[in-house]
């Protein structure tokens, strides 16, 4: 069983909101310093599901990410947690793709890894919030995609998804080769173990350019961008209060509740 997770290294999102800045002009967040960035946390569970897997049948896990040099921390926490393999895509083509692109690149680099039965992805990014990547694989690649995973399990050749719905939960079969992205109720993802740590640290991650996968440079980067980011800003935190009194209590209710009636609350 082979088995590929896709990551993502994002800005800690449990980092405090006072170090989070952004550059207005740039449109883009700026890492805070002193803060190392961190696998995204649906993605750790995308890991948690492939290492299940693993607990239960031989399965080979590789990792993948897209970004600079920084990503292979990334894969090195994956590597400790259990996973096999770790590969970053990182090329300057990259710079400034969309969820079409970073897709894109995804999917070319698990066309030259060649051999996979099941593709798992975080239900969505912890810094974007898109939630696209998992399904536009899928497409490109042109297998069967399940998202939302609670639970993820291979019986008899097939692929058996336990998938939240808003109601409670849905199963799901479908065959291999097959994408599904994994949603927080698979549970908590499993700490690296010590001896996880050590290996990882002594494995070599290789770093794959646009060249490496056979990449079209005319799908990649700025230019291809189906979408574009108008206006990126830290909401206002201001807020206004109003005193509303009377000569006694009676009278301030009465006061209070004309005055939730005018502005239409009640």
């Amino acid at each position: 069983m082979n088995v590929i997770v896709c990551i993502k290294h994002i800005i800690d999102p449990e980092m405090p909101p006072a170090k989070f800045k952004i550059d207005t002009a740039a449109k883009r967040v700026i890492p805070p310093e002193g803060i190392p960035l961190v696998v995204s946390p649906f993605d750790e569970q995308a890991v948690e599901a492939a290492l299940t897997i693993k607990d239960k049948q031989d399965t080979r896990i590789t990792a993948i990410t897209m970004g600079q040099d920084s990503a292979k921390d990334a894969v090195k926490h994956v590597l400790s947690m259990g996973a096999d393999e770790g590969i970053v895509l990182s090329d300057e083509a990259f710079g400034g793709s969309d969820t079409f692109s970073t897709a894109y690149v995804l999917a070319k680099a698990i066309e030259k890894i060649g051999e996979y039965d099941l593709i798992l992805c975080g239900r969505q990014a912890a810094d974007w919030d898109a939630g696209q990547v998992g399904s536009i694989i899928a497409e490109n690649l042109g297998i069967p995609v399940v998202t939302l995973a609670r639970r993820v399990e291979v019986i008899d050749g097939k692929l058996r998804v336990e998938r939240v719905i808003p109601d409670g939960y849905e199963i799901v079969e479908v065959p291999l080769p097959a994408v599904v992205t994994v949603s927080s109720e698979i549970g908590q993802p499993r700490l690296p173990s010590g001896r996880g740590i050590i290996m990882a640290a002594r494995k070599q991650v290789p770093v794959w350019s646009a060249q490496d996968i056979d990449c079209d440079p005319s799908a990649v980067g700025v230019g291809a961008a189906r979408s574009e980011l108008l206006e990126l800003f830290i909401p206002s935190q201001d807020r206004k209060g109003e005193i509303v009194s009377g000569e006694n209590a009676a009278e301030a209710a009465g006061s209070l509740a004309l005055r939730l009636k005018e502005e239409k609350i009640i």
